[in-house]
């Protein structure tokens, strides 16, 4: 399966419930994100089985502002996973921002522990997002709904990792303002296409700020191009704006969205 029909494939068991059969043993991985915590499930050939995801404010820049709340949430999407695969996740894998603290990395492997998981990986957001797409050597820039994160990866190994608070949450925030309405409308103004331009327009400096804090990550690096995922980079001219910034080639892989939550659970695979 490629790499895009494995995110397909993916994006509809999120979206619609749907599940694969799968080989072998099962793996299961956790991303807390600032608007959406999904749980995804890969087999050992590390192919999508099945995702779960529910709507959610727990995590604010990279940092988790409401821990009971990301622990029913983590504790009830597992339980329907359970449900639905009629098997039992013990450990699960979960991603970071980049660059966090050490204390703001533990607070993330505690939110598994209290949902009865053993951590049996914590993985950088971009980097789980470098494994669905097959990257050994480049630059991934994950931007989220609050943070921008830049990983670079030389043999698969990581030299550098950013990540600095600017996403679609602070987009709402100049929306609303420019618009004088509320965050909640704010967000369905930045998805509708009919007001693609107009919004753009608006959000354009917040795209241009997320980008040059990537060209700052990237400074120093031979790159012949960068990939970007994220719920973000799903608006229709963000490759257009970080090719602009960047000088260089932007690959956006399909349903960028799901990259990331994807790649959190492969590490267990072989």
């Amino acid at each position: 399966m490629s790499y895009e029909d494995a995110i397909t494939c993916f994006a509809a068991e999120v979206r619609d419930g749907e599940i694969s059969e799968p080989t072998g043993e099962l793996h299961l991985g956790v991303d807390l994100g600032t608007a959406n915590i999904v749980l995804s499930v890969v087999d050992e050939e590390n192919q999508p089985v099945a995702g779960a995801w529910e709507h959610s404010t727990v995590v604010r820049d990279g940092i988790v502002v409401d821990w009971a709340g990301a622990v029913r949430a983590v504790t009830g999407l597992k339980e329907a996973l359970e449900n639905r695969l009629h098997c039992r996740f013990t450990s699960a894998a979960v991603d970071i921002p980049p660059g966090i603290s050490e204390g703001t990395v533990r607070v993330f492997r505690n939110v598994l522990t209290a949902a009865g998981l053993d951590v049996a990986e914590v993985v950088d957001e971009p980097v789980a997002a470098a494994r669905v797409l097959g990257i050994e050597d480049g630059c991934v820039i994950d931007v989220g709904h609050g943070t921008t994160g830049v990983s670079i990866l030389e043999g698969g190994k990581v030299v550098k990792s950013v990540d600095e608070p600017t996403g679609g949450h602070h987009m709402n925030l100049v929306l609303a303002g420019a618009y004088q309405v509320s965050y909640d409308e704010a967000e369905e103004l930045k998805k509708d296409p009919a007001r693609a331009d107009d919004v753009f327009g608006v959000i354009r400096p917040t795209l241009e700020k997320m980008a040059t804090i990537a060209q700052r990550a990237i400074s120093g690096h031979q790159l012949e191009m960068v990939h970007l995922v994220g719920g973000s980079a799903s608006l229709p001219d963000a490759p257009d704006v970080f090719a602009s910034v960047l000088g260089l080639p932007v690959v956006r892989p399909i349903e960028p969205l799901f990259v990331t939550p994807l790649g959190v659970a492969m590490g267990g695979a072989k």
